[in-house]
This record gives structure tokens, C-alpha cells and sequence, in this order.
């Protein structure tokens, strides 16, 4: 919990309750359901809630906007953000349903109003749209605009960027960002963030 109000100062008392419940909570669920890799769980807050925030830090969702977290898992970066952000509306979505039951159950602990949770894939979301999409490792770059491009509207609904895809990535993405013919914005979140975990870890966008 340190290592996000290094970075984070500004929280409000029922923003650090909520942030302070998902230790107990995930390891919990763990022990039931694998939704966190063994080895990451006692490092949950660098690698799952701090990493999701570095969405945050290059795009802040103006008030109202709505959100679809693609692949959402244990709710990373869904939960985090919507935390973050008690304004905007989220969508968590996944395909594997145990998973869609821990993120659910931890919003409801938690008291997490604007989050929805679905079990289904992303391509079968239908009579909805979404000002951003967002994911975490999910998949290529180009696929995933595939997915998510049908369900996004154009519009301005952050401070900083116009709406589009907004995901978490690692490792060397030149080959994967060529490939997927798009004109994607990176950014370091070791250079957000100054941890060594980080170092190898992009949040890359995708305008609508």
C-alpha cells in the first residue's frame, strides 16, 4: 500500500479504505481461485495496483465517461482505476467466469458502485458503446483494436487524449506495433513510475 501513496498523494479517506481492503480480499480469493500468480500476490500492490494506475497518469476520464476493461482477469486494471476514478463508469468483462465471480465479489466488498462486472468475451458485447477501452496483457495490439473498435465513440472525454484504446503492455513492442498498422502513442511507465519492475512496461494508445 506504500508504494501507491509514493506516487499517489491525494486519495480521499474512502479511496484508501478500498485500496487498503484489496490485499486481504485478493489474497483470500487466491487461496480459492487463481486469479493472481502465486509469486506476484505479496507484491500486489507494485505489480497489479500500481501498474494499473499508470493509466491514470496519461489519461484522466473526465466525469460520466465509460470505460470497458477487455480481459479484466482478477479486475486489473478495471478495479484500480475505477477506485481512481468514482465518476466514471466501468465495464469489466472476461471470458473465463470463476474470474468475472472474484471481481464482482470484490467491487461488492469493496463498495465499488460504478463497476460492472460480465462474463463474456469482448466481441459479444453488443448495443453498447464506450468513450475508451483498456487491458492489461490481454492481446496484440492489433487484435485487440479489432475487438474493441466497434464499441468505441469518437469524442474528448479526457483531459489528455481524444477517445481511443488505452492498454498495458510489456517487453519490446516494435514488431507487434508495426504489424498491427496502427498509430499508437507509448509511453514508459518506468517513467512514470521508478521502479524496477517497470522497466520494461508500456501504456500504449490507440486513437479512436
Amino acid at each position: 500500500m506504500e508504494i501507491v501513496q509514493k506516487y499517489f498523494a491525494d486519495f480521499t479517506n474512502a479511496q484508501l479504505k478500498q485500496l487498503q481492503q484489496l490485499e486481504v480480499l485478493y489474497t483470500e480469493w487466491n487461496e480459492k481461485i487463481n486469479v493472481i500468480s502465486r509469486k506476484d500476490i505479496d507484491s500486489l500492490y507494485e505489480r497489479h495496483v500500481l501498474h494499473s494506475l499508470a493509466i491514470s497518469a496519461v489519461c484522466s476520464f473526465n466525469n460520466g465517461a465509460k470505460v470497458v476493461d477487455i480481459g479484466t482477469g482478477g479486475g486489473f486494471p478495471g478495479i484500480p482505476l475505477a477506485i481512481f476514478f468514482p465518476e466514471v463508469e466501468f465495464l469489466l468483462s472476461d471470458s473465463i467466469g470463476k474470474k468475472i465471480k472474484v471481481v464482482q465479489a470484490v467491487a461488492d466488498a469493496i463498495g465499488l458502485k460504478n463497476v460492472t462486472a460480465v462474463h463474456s468475451r469482448v466481441e459479444e458485447i453488443k448495443g453498447r458503446t464506450f468513450d475508451f477501452a483498456i487491458s492489461r496483457a490481454v492481446a496484440p495490439l492489433g487484435e485487440l483494436w479489432k475487438w474493441v473498435s466497434p464499441l468505441l465513440r469518437k469524442g474528448h472525454e479526457s483531459e489528455e487524449l481524444d477517445n481511443g484504446l488505452v492498454c498495458l503492455k510489456g517487453g519490446d513492442l516494435t514488431d507487434e506495433i508495426k504489424q498491427s498498422k496502427l498509430h499508437a502513442m507509448m509511453w514508459g511507465v518506468h517513467d512514470i513510475f521508478q521502479e524496477e519492475s517497470f522497466k520494461d512496461k508500456y501504456v500504449v494508445y490507440v486513437k479512436k
